[in-house]
C-alpha cells in the first residue's frame, strides 16, 4: 500500500483533470465577453486532458493501492484512464464543432464533462464499495445534468427527468446491495469480501448466509447492470439517447459503459473469483449468461423497428453490452482481455457513428437519404462505423467479436456454446437494421428538398480520424492487444 505522499504522486492524472476543471471556469468568468471564448474553453480542456494523459504516463508503473486501500493503482486502472482521456478529448472537439451546445454556456458544458471524467476514473480504479458508489454517483449527476442540457427542449427534459428517476432507483438498490454485503462480510474492501467468503466457505456457511449473499450481489447488480444499460436496467436509455444533445450522447454510449465494465471486472474477479462456474457457491457464470441472453437479444430485435437513428442506435448500445457481458460471464483471463480489446475499438467504432449522426443535420432515416450523392466522405465513414458494429470484417468489429467468442468458445461446455450460438443469431439479425441505414445512404436517391449536407474541414478530418483506426485494426491490431495484455496485471 503506498503511503500519502506516494499516494498523491499516483493520484497525479486526477488532480491534473481537477486542476483543468477550476481552469475553465476561471477562463470562462474571464474570456465571457470575447468572441473567441469558444475556441479558447476548447483549447484549455484539450491541454488540460494531454497534460492528463502525460501525468499518467509519466506516473510510475507498479501495482499499488492508494489512500487506505480506496483505489487501485494497476494495469486495468491505467488502461482504462487512458480509455476515458481519449473519450473526453472526443467529446470536446464534438462539442467544439456542435450546433446543439450554445456557445454561451460551452463553458459549462466542459466542466459538466470532464466532472463526469473525473468519476469514470475514480470508478475503474474504486476498490472499497463505498468508494464505488461515490465514483458511480460523481458519474451519476453530471451526466443527468447534460442529458437535460437543453432544458427548452421538451424531449431533453424528458431524457432528463427519466435518467434521475431510473439512476435514483438503480443507485438506492445497488448501495442497499453493498450493505447487505458488508453485513454478511464484515468488510468494504472489495478484497476482503474474496477473503471473507473463503473463510466462510471453509466454515461452512449455512444456507441464510449463501441466500443473502445471492441478494446481495443480484440488488448490487442493479447499479453496475444501469450504468452498462444491461437488462432489465435498460429502459432509461433509448429516450435518454434520444432527447439527450448527440454530441453528448455519443461519450454517454462508451465512457460510462466502459467504465460500468471495468467496475464489474474489478468486483466478480477480484471480490468473488472469477465467475466460472460454481465459485463462491454460487452459478455467478449462469446468472450473467441470462442477463447477456436478455440484454443483446432485447436490444437486436427491438433496433430493427426503428426509425429514428439515435433510438437505434440505442438499442444497439444495449445489444453491444450483452456481448460483452457473454464474456464476462465466462471469467477468464482470455475473456477479460477480450472485453478490454473490444471496449477499445467500440469508442472508435460507437463515438464515429453518433458523430455521423450529429453531423448529417437529422435523426430519422430520412435524413441520409442519398447519402452518398450529398457528402460522400460522411457517407463512407459511417458505412465503416456501422459495418464495423455489425462485426464484419474487415474492421475492427470483426476482431473484437472475434476474441469474445472465441473467450466464450474456449471453455467447452453446453451452455457456453449455446450462448455463443445465441450471440452470432443477434450479431446476424443486427447486419439487418445496421444496413438498413447504409441502403438509404447509398441506394436511395436523394429527393428534391434534400440538399448537400455541408460539414467542415475539422469535422471531416475527425471523422476520417476515427474510421481510419476502425479499418486500421481490422488487419492489425497486435499494438492495442499488446499494451491490453501488460495491462492485465489484474488478473495474474
Amino acid at each position: 500500500m503506498a503511503g500519502t505522499t506516494e499516494s498523491l504522486a499516483r493520484f497525479a492524472p486526477e488532480l491534473v483533470l481537477s486542476a483543468t476543471i477550476l481552469a475553465i471556469l476561471i477562463v470562462d468568468l474571464i474570456a465571457r465577453l470575447q468572441p473567441k471564448r469558444p475556441s479558447l474553453l476548447s483549447g484549455v480542456a484539450l491541454v488540460g486532458l494531454s497534460a492528463m494523459a502525460g501525468a499518467l504516463w509519466l506516473t510510475p508503473t507498479g501495482d499499488t493501492s492508494l489512500f487506505t486501500h480506496l483505489l487501485a493503482f494497476d494495469g486495468l486502472a491505467r488502461y482504462f484512464k487512458g480509455f476515458f482521456i481519449l473519450a473526453a478529448a472526443l467529446g470536446v472537439l464534438f462539442g467544439h464543432l456542435s450546433d446543439e451546445i450554445s456557445r454561451s454556456r460551452l463553458g459549462e458544458y466542459y466542466i459538466q464533462l470532464l466532472c463526469l471524467t473525473l468519476g469514470l476514473s475514480l470508478l475503474a480504479s474504486a476498490q472499497n464499495l463505498l468508494m464505488l458508489y461515490l465514483a458511480l454517483e460523481l458519474v451519476s449527476l453530471p451526466s443527468y445534468v447534460l442529458s437535460g442540457f437543453r432544458w427548452w427542449d421538451r424531449r431533453a427534459s424528458e431524457a432528463a427527468l427519466k435518467y434521475v428517476v431510473f439512476g435514483g432507483a438503480a443507485s438506492g438498490v445497488m448501495l442497499y446491495g453493498f450493505s447487505l454485503i458488508y453485513g454478511i462480510t464484515g468488510t468494504l474492501q472489495i478484497d476482503g469480501v474474496a477473503a471473507a467468503l473463503t473463510a466462510a466457505a471453509t466454515g461452512g456457511q449455512g444456507i441464510a448466509g449463501q441466500l443473502g449473499l445471492l441478494m446481495a450481489v443480484m440488488l448490487s447488480l442493479a447499479g453496475f447492470g444501469y450504468k452498462v444499460a444491461a437488462v432489465p436496467f435498460h429502459m432509461w436509455c433509448p429516450d435518454v439517447y434520444e432527447g439527450a444533445p448527440t454530441t453528448f450522447v455519443a461519450f454517454l454510449s462508451v465512457a460510462p459503459k466502459a467504465a460500468g465494465f471495468a467496475a464489474l471486472i474489478r468486483f466478480f474477479v477480484v471480490g468473488f473469483g472469477q465467475p466460472a462456474p460454481g465459485a463462491a457457491g454460487f452459478p455467478w457464470a449462469e446468472i450473467l449468461g441470462i442477463i447477456a441472453i436478455g440484454t443483446m437479444t432485447l436490444g437486436n430485435v427491438v433496433a430493427v423497428t426503428q426509425d429514428n437513428v439515435k433510438r437505434l442506435l440505442a438499442y444497439s448500445s444495449i445489444a453491444q453490452a450483452g456481448y460483452l457481458i457473454m464474456a464476462l460471464a465466462v471469467g477468464t483471463d482470455e475473456a477479460i482481455r477480450a472485453v478490454m480489446l473490444y471496449l477499445g475499438f467500440y469508442l472508435l467504432m460507437n463515438m464515429g457513428a453518433f458523430f455521423g449522426v450529429q453531423l448529417a443535420g437529422g435523426e430519422r432515416l430520412s435524413a441520409f437519404r442519398g447519402m452518398a450523392s450529398r457528402n460522400a466522405t460522411l457517407a463512407i465513414t459511417m458505412a465503416i462505423f456501422l459495418f464495423s458494429l455489425t462485426g464484419i470484417p474487415p474492421f475492427a468489429g470483426f476482431i473484437g467479436k472475434f476474441y469474445l467468442f472465441a473467450a466464450v468458445l474456449s471453455v467447452g461446455e453446453p451452455f457456453f456454446y449455446a450462448l455463443a450460438i445465441i450471440g452470432v443469431l443477434n450479431s446476424a439479425i443486427s447486419l439487418y437494421y445496421y444496413a438498413k441505414v447504409v441502403r438509404v445512404m447509398f441506394l436511395d436517391k436523394a429527393e428534391e428538398g434534400d440538399g448537400v449536407v455541408e460539414v467542415s474541414r475539422p469535422a471531416s478530418a475527425l471523422l476520417l480520424a476515427l474510421a481510419g483506426p476502425t479499418l486500421l485494426f481490422g488487419v492489425w491490431w497486435a499494438p492495442l492487444a499488446d499494451l491490453i495484455d501488460k495491462a492485465s496485471s489484474i488478473l495474474r
